[in-house]
């Protein structure tokens, strides 16, 4: 029998409570996190040293986030003013 989509919300929300309360979450997300911090290292020069290449790929990490909350910000106030 085929779920509904609002039983399909449930079940899944189900499932996440019973990982949160099972496992560490740390390390359910540990693999994930480390694939995107080593995504920003892969956009710096390999010919670097080491600790300049984390502190580059730091900076590329805050960029990201910054255009996140720029794109944010644009997005809100073309909402409020009815563009979108």
């Amino acid at each position: 029998m085929a779920l509904s989509p609002s039983e399909r919300t449930l079940r899944a929300r189900l499932a996440a409570h019973v990982l949160h309360a099972t496992h560490d979450p740390r390390s359910t997300t540990a693999a994930a996190r480390r694939a995107f911090r080593d995504s920003f290292l892969a956009q710096v020069d390999s010919d670097l040293p080491e600790d300049e290449r984390r502190r580059r790929a730091e900076h590329l990490r805050k960029a990201h986030f910054l255009r996140l909350a720029l794109a944010s910000a644009k997005a809100r106030r073309a909402r409020k003013s009815g563009a979108l």
